[in-house]
């Protein structure tokens, strides 16, 4: 596998460890407000191989737990499995980001034992997933992997990127109901940066008393809802 980029320290994106990040290349989603565009369209000039990420790792047993990997989706990608027994082997914890459209990928490494946390990004009600991503979706596909996470022995949280034009408050109130049950789930609020659509550098995410009613909200739902 070649990667599109390396994050060589995170605190914040495995949680409560010291890791570092790597992004798969590829996408099987355009979802507008993406802040990786050069990883979906391809056009990273950026490429990391397998080896230089091993050899990095080489020098920071003891420094880093873990490993993140990202995209892109890293699940388009049959040789991800191998990629996460070789971390693992190196004694590194293994987290992977996904969006849930491969739900045998996501059982075999949890059956595995090549995964320790799971974050599955929840786009928006299942039922307007395909209008969301701009690209057709097996929502069943969806659905088997949520509840793949929410019976599993693995660490996982749920996580929805918030932009207001796109999910109001009974979007994200349904995604609580299909989700409901489950022990963690983020709202990530929406930066206008670097995005795949530039139309949406005018777009906003709630306010911070609106995440916040949208947590009380929540707490209906699931065991804890943070605010990221």
């Amino acid at each position: 596998m070649v990667f599109g980029g390396i994050e060589k320290f995170t605190l914040i994106d495995y949680p409560g460890k010291i890791a570092c990040m790597v992004y798969t290349i590829g996408c099987n989603f355009r979802c507008p407000y993406c802040h990786n565009p050069e990883l979906i369209d391809e056009t990273t000039d950026v490429h990391i191989s397998e080896r230089e990420l091993y050899d990095f790792l080489k020098y920071r047993k003891g420094m880093l737990d873990g490993v993140v990997i990202t995209g892109g989706e890293p699940t388009m990608h049959d040789d991800l499995p191998r990629v996460m027994r070789e971390i693992k082997d190196r004694g590194f914890l293994v987290k992977l980001d996904s969006n849930g459209t491969n739900p045998v990928m996501l059982r075999d490494a949890i059956r595995d034992k090549i995964v320790d946390y799971i974050a599955m990004d929840i786009k928006s009600p299942l039922s307007k997933y395909g209008a969301t991503v701009a690209r057709p979706v097996d929502a069943d596909a969806i659905r088997e992997s949520i509840d793949l996470l929410m019976h599993s022995p693995v660490d996982y949280e749920f996580r929805t990127t918030v932009v207001k034009s796109m999910l109001t408050p009974e979007h994200i109130e349904q995604i609580g109901r299909e989700i409901q049950g489950a022990k963690t789930y983020v709202l990530q609020k929406f930066i206008p940066t670097k995005i795949l659509n530039p139309q949406f550098k005018n777009k906003v995410s709630y306010s911070d008393q609106e995440f916040k009613q949208l947590q009380k909200m929540l707490s209906a739902y699931v065991e804890k809802c943070l605010i990221r």
